[in-house]
Formats: C-alpha cells, structure tokens, sequence
C-alpha cells in the first residue's frame, strides 16, 4: 500500500444482540434503529444463523418497504422469495439479494435451511437520499460463480460484492450510496491492508475467528451507552458477532494472530439527512411516513409505471 495512506482506527465497538423480527425469526442485530445516524448510510445489519429450523422457518411473510435497499447475503441454506415486480426464485449459499425499493415493493423471504436444518446469512439496509427514495424499485439477483474472488499477496480471501479490490470490481455497481461490501478470510498471523474513501463510513463485522482491527493494537476504550457497547483491554482483538466501526482515514488495517478470521467490510458515503423510519419504510418526514402506510392500506402503494 500506498505511504499517503491514513489508517483508519477504531472509534467505537459493539457486540451484536438477540432480538426478533418477521413472523417469528430468531436473530442477532449486530445495529439498528438505535444506532441511527452512526453509521449512516446504513440503518441495520441482521446476523441470521441457526441449527434449529424453528428459529426462522416462520421467515419474513409479505410486507412493503420504501426508500431504502434491502442486501441479503447467503452463506449457507436456502431463502425462497418473491415480490410485487414479479420476481421469484431461492437465493442459495454465497448468492446476493439487492433489492433497491425506491418508491414501494412488496415482496416476502422465507428461510428454508439446508439439508441439515442450518441457515446462515446477512440482512443490511442502506438508506436512498431523498432524491432518490421514490425511483423505480429494482432487484438484483447475484448468484454466486458471479461474485469475483480476489486472492491478495498477503494471504486473504475477498469475495467482491461490491466495490473494488486489486483493480477487481465487484459483482453488484451503480448504487446510489457508493457502497463497498466485501467479504474476507484472513488465515493465522497475517495481515491485510484496504484503501477506503475519505469521509465514507466504514464498518468491519466479525462473522468467524478474532482479529486485530486497530493498526496499532493500541487500548480501546469509551464510555459504555448501552448494554451491547462495552469497553476493550488491551489487546483489543475482535471476535465474532462483534461489530467495529472505523473513524475517518483512507486504508483499514486488520492483523491476525493465533486464529484466522472472517469479517464483512462494508463502507458508503454518508447522506446527511433526517431519517424518519417505522418498521419497514424509511423516509425523512413523519409526513411522508404516514404517506406511504395510508397508500399501503389504500392498495396505491406500489407505483405503475
């Protein structure tokens, strides 16, 4: 890398938390509602992984979302879903689901699991400007052999959803946010080194092992706002269902000791907006909310073009 470059260190750090969400899925909520405007553009990241098919066979039923994206990201089972422009089909292991919902989808996913009952996956949500929050839905399906693989001189694995890595773009571009979302394995006592954009909000998500996030391993510590913010001792390395977010600087640097790691790397420039939000709609006024549910009772929700 680059000697310009300006590593990025660890503002704050929090551990994903149980919580419940469609008809009955059993999952952990690594930010949401709460969190709001901290890692803006993004409003909530779901960890869903069970063993149990009772934990989310009841899934996500028919419900309508407007102004924002909904990214699904499988690593193992299967999801069935379907939605109001006509969309149908299983999104499997390792396959995306980016769904843009602009001015209103309704649409339905239902976990299936695979053969042994497991289920594991993502849900984020990244917010639409307000410029953008009432465009023509869209839906991209991204199977798996499409998502480009990037090998790094330095050890690590990077599946490329989004964004560049090594001069490889990824799978999914020309989205409003400019988002960056990479999935990366980083094997025992190595390092790994990525250039971010300035003034974009950057966030790491632990989903296997334990990693060194801060360049310096240095102490990490703030004050404690919750029951799922807690402070670090040093060495302050981070392990699973654990969530760092990144102050401001142009390259993250993440290190490995004695264990490998797994982590979600997802950044997007920030919008700056007031966000008003109940359950799946999010708009910038609670005027515009109320819009968008009367629409939904009166069956006007989904726009005709």
């Amino acid at each position: 890398m680059e000697k310009t470059l300006t590593r990025r260190a660890v503002k704050k750090m929090w551990k994903s938390q149980p919580t419940m969400e469609g008809a009955g899925v059993q999952l952990k909520r690594a930010f949401g509602f709460h969190e709001v405007p901290q890692l803006d553009p993004f409003l909530l990241l779901d960890d869903f992984r069970s063993e149990n098919p009772e934990d989310y066979k009841a899934g996500f039923p028919w419900h309508p979302h407007r102004g924002i994206e909904t990214i699904t990201y499988v690593l193992d089972g299967d999801v069935e879903h379907g939605d109001s422009l006509g969309n149908k089909g299983i999104i499997q292991a390792g396959d995306i689901q980016w769904m843009t919902a602009g001015s209103g989808i309704i649409h339905q996913e239902m976990p299936q699991g695979n053969r042994k009952g497991e289920m594991f996956g993502f849900q984020l949500w990244a917010n639409l400007p307000a410029q953008s929050k009432m465009m023509d839905p869209r839906y991209r399906e991204v199977k798996q052999k499409t998502i480009p693989i990037v090998k790094t001189p330095e050890g690590a694995t990077v599946r490329v959803i989004a964004g560049e890595v090594n001069g490889t773009k990824g799978a999914v571009g020309e989205i409003v946010t400019d988002p960056e979302y990479l999935d990366i394995e980083l094997p025992a006592g190595k390092s790994f080194e990525h250039r971010v954009k300035q003034g974009h909000t950057v966030f790491a998500y632990v989903i296997d092992g334990e990693a060194y996030f801060d360049p310096d391993r240095t102490p990490f510590s703030h004050e404690s706002t919750g029951a799922n913010y807690f402070d670090m001792k040093p060495p302050c390395s981070f392990s699973n269902g654990t969530l760092a977010l990144f102050g401001d600087g142009t390259s993250v640097a993440v290190t490995t000791d004695k264990k490998p790691v797994r982590f979600l790397l997802v950044s997007g420039k920030p919008i700056g907006e007031p966000v008003a939000w109940y359950g799946p709609i999010v708009m910038n006024t609670r005027e515009e909310l109320k819009e968008a549910f009367q629409e939904f009772e009166a069956g006007t929700f989904v726009k005709r073009r």
